[in-house]
């Protein structure tokens, strides 16, 4: 009898487990955020965010991964300092005149024009206007202006800071000054290359004595 009730009662255990049960919704979530996460709108108010009514900001002072700061300000005097004082730190080779072209091309030629005229596709369209010759006396770049520009922009011409690398604008600045002299009819800067010295071999001193030549013989 103990049996027959302990079967009949297991059995109706079993029997209300699978009649409750579907397939398509789980009947029990133990970790309910596991399953469905808490979406969280920008700038809300959430205890679990410190100061979250705006956004994080590293520590003061950081600097990010790879770049490094420009000690110019973006200012009348900022790009005077630049044009008289700052100077391309590469080297002026064949190899980053090709790399500063292609730059070019891809950034500046639309306004500047292929030949640094001032007469790129934009212009001939009109649809920026007054962009000058890099030739223009009244404007005199140098490598400083033209660097300092690219990384603040100037009149209608934005930055180009987040497009391109630190070395990448050198070598732009190297190949606008390569353009500049074609234009003026002067030779482009090329730096020499670096003569290789051969290292130099020093020979020991052999000093023979009159007893080392007697035994020699």
């Amino acid at each position: 009898m103990k049996n027959t009730i302990k079967i009949l009662a297991a059995a109706i255990v079993i029997i209300s487990v699978v009649s409750c049960q579907k397939d398509t919704k789980p009947n029990y979530q133990y970790m309910p955020n596991m399953y469905e996460s808490v979406g969280y709108e920008t700038y809300g108010e959430y205890e679990v965010f410190p100061g979250s009514q705006e956004a994080m900001l590293p520590v003061e002072g950081s600097i990010p991964r790879g770049w490094m700061p420009y000690d110019f300000e973006n200012t009348n005097q900022g790009y005077q300092l630049a044009k008289d004082s700052l100077k391309n730190p590469i080297r002026y080779t064949k190899e980053n005149e090709e790399a500063g072209k292609a730059l070019y091309d891809i950034y500046c030629a639309i306004c500047h024009g292929g030949s640094g005229d001032g007469k790129g596709t934009l212009v001939k369209r009109e649809k920026i206007l007054g962009v000058p010759s890099y030739d223009d006396i009244g404007r005199a770049i140098t490598e400083g202006s033209i660097y300092h520009v690219m990384y603040y922009g100037i009149n209608s011409m934005g930055s180009y800071a987040s497009q391109t690398s630190e070395h990448e604008r050198w070598q732009i600045v190297q190949y606008v000054q390569k353009l500049k002299a074609d234009l003026e009819g002067k030779t482009p800067r090329i730096d020499a290359e670096v003569a290789e010295v051969a290292p130099v071999v020093v020979q020991e001193e052999v000093h023979e004595t009159k007893e080392d030549h007697s035994n020699a013989h």
